[in-house]
């Protein structure tokens, strides 16, 4: 009897070690929400919040290619239950929309940037500013590039807001077709609002230009040193015959 109780004993507590040795599992680390997924026709969509009670949808959509569709901006106006939409068409895909206030007049603008296969534009920008509490859209006409600021030009563009103006830079390239080489430098515009029209503003120093200038300025260099060198035969020349009369 007493050695079945030590027997039954023995094992419940060695079945008890087992249980407290058997180790906790942690709890598993909570995983970021998926961003949702858009179903189609939709193929883009961000959402710009201006201030409380004011915010901006904006999306592209369309079936088939997906190199044109339409862009849709939907304004909601939470505190006065006013909801209005504004549509384009689209050329190319959409990248990436700013909100800005350019002109400092409390009205936001909404720049819509799409790239294109193009090889002329390659980015295109949809502007829009609204006015009348926010609901109403005036569209603007964005400037495209002159001809010196396309002088090396491949695309590549790379659009943010900076002390409330739209920034552009992007790559400078030597050469033209496929034998284009990156050169290194970079070309930068401030793009500004003033009574609904688009001011430009070159910021960086024109590499392509200054490049030219140097090998412009490589001829007047060497007329610098032919004069230079007549200069000196001639003082030569005429110290020789002062020495010829002192001689005299």
């Amino acid at each position: 009897m007493t050695k079945r109780f030590y027997l039954f004993a023995f094992a419940m507590s060695a079945l008890m070690a087992g249980c407290g040795r058997q180790e906790t599992k942690a709890p598993a680390a909570p995983t970021a929400p998926k961003k949702p997924e858009l179903m189609a026709p939709f193929r883009f969509h961000k959402l710009i919040e201006v201030s409380p009670g004011q915010s901006y949808d904006v999306l592209s959509w369309g079936r088939g290619a997906e190199e044109a569709g339409s862009f849709m901006i939907l304004h909601s106006d939470s505190s006065a239950i006013k909801y209005t939409t504004t549509t384009g068409d689209l050329d190319g895909v959409i990248i990436d929309v700013y909100n800005s206030d350019m002109d400092v007049d409390g009205n936001p603008e909404i720049l819509i940037q799409a790239k294109s296969k193009d090889t002329t534009n390659y980015t295109s920008i949809y502007a829009f500013e609204f006015n009348d509490n926010n609901s109403k859209a005036n569209k603007l006409d964005f400037p495209r590039l002159t001809s010196s600021q396309r002088k090396g030009y491949r695309g590549n563009d790379n659009f943010y807001i900076r002390d409330g103006k739209l920034m552009r830079e992007f790559p400078i390239f030597n050469g033209t077709g496929k034998e284009a080489k990156p050169s290194g430098a970079k070309r930068q515009l401030e793009y500004g609002l003033r009574g609904n029209e688009f001011t430009v503003k070159q910021l960086s120093k024109d590499s392509t230009d200054v490049s030219n200038k140097a090998s412009d300025n490589q001829p007047a260099k060497a007329e610098e040193k032919k004069s230079s060198n007549k200069q000196s035969s001639s003082s030569s020349k005429s110290s020789k015959k002062k020495h010829k009369r002192h001689r005299g």
